[in-house]
């Protein structure tokens, strides 16, 4: 925390004094917050944050950047991969694939190829922690979910939208797709995508417009360790602390990326209105191809 005051200070151009004067604290609480020697407190953190505001000041950039930094001193084995983890309440005990049921790939323990989806995602909880952690893959049976239809589905029947054509063929392709794998690979439904993945479910857009969707996304990816053999090849690398004010400056971002989604989506959906089946039309189409 103390570099990024430094990286507020030096970008505002203020000086200690002035930075304390307009935050409302003393000169002193600013030299100990860039000495390491404390941290805002929450009502500091409110006063950071509106001096950000006024400034324009790009503090996710720097989050990102710091996160970037932290990893990049970090000795990491050869054959294992780098990814991000956050959880509402931080991890106690061994790692385990213990998330909700109704998650994208099912319940298992998730990870990101990026730290932005994960970041964002936890920066409501005020107890939530931020993970860098690695997993060698090299002896996982994995699946690797395509960017497509294939991703819709599948999400869909984990989260129970496909309940209707239970016993299908069509509903046993997506309901055995992970089967027997400890290891799924496949693109986040990040806080752009959220809206489009919703409103696909709820007839709004078709296949067309959702596939088009997930291209101009650009999503990230996530790895979801579905046994306890993938969760025992995972290891927390460090844990990386976030303050109050970094979560508002997160909570900020997430709302602005769901809005930035959102447009979009919308103007993709314009564009491909009459183009593909709706959600219905698909499920009904897969009862009437088992008749």
């Amino acid at each position: 925390m103390r570099e990024l005051i430094k990286q507020i200070r030096q970008y505002t151009g203020l000086s200690q004094t002035e930075m304390a004067k307009k935050i409302g604290v003393q000169f002193a609480t600013i030299n100990r917050w860039e000495n390491g020697r404390s941290q805002p407190t929450r009502l500091a953190g409110e006063g950071l944050f509106a001096l950000c505001e006024d400034f324009n000041v790009p503090v996710y950039d720097m989050i990102i950047e710091k996160v970037k930094r932290e990893v990049s001193s970090l000795k990491i084995e050869e054959g294992r991969v780098i990814l991000y983890h956050g959880s509402k309440s931080g991890l106690v005990g061994d790692i385990a694939p213990i998330s909700r049921e109704k998650c994208d790939f099912g319940k298992g323990f998730y990870m990101g190829t990026t730290p932005e989806q994960p970041l964002t995602l936890i920066c409501d909880f005020e107890e939530s922690k931020f993970y860098v952690v690695s997993i060698d893959a090299s002896e996982l049976a994995t699946a690797e979910i395509p960017a497509d239809i294939d991703w819709a589905m599948i999400v869909a029947y984990h989260r129970g939208r496909m309940e209707k054509i239970k016993g299908s063929k069509f509903y046993n392709k997506y309901s055995t797709m992970t089967s027997g794998k400890d290891l799924a690979i496949g693109s986040i439904a990040n806080d752009r995508m959220f809206f489009v993945i919703d409103n696909f479910f709820l007839e709004n857009i078709t296949d067309i417009a959702l596939v088009n969707s997930l291209s101009a996304l650009q999503l990230g990816r996530q790895y979801v360790a579905l046994t306890e053999k993938a969760c025992k090849a995972i290891k927390v690398e460090k844990e990386i602390e976030l303050s109050f004010f970094e979560k508002k400056v997160l909570r900020k971002v997430s709302e602005g990326n769901r809005q930035k989604g959102i447009e979009l989506a919308n103007k993709i959906c314009k564009s491909y209105r009459r183009e593909g089946k709706f959600f219905d039309e698909i499920l009904d189409d897969a009862l009437k191809g088992d008749n």
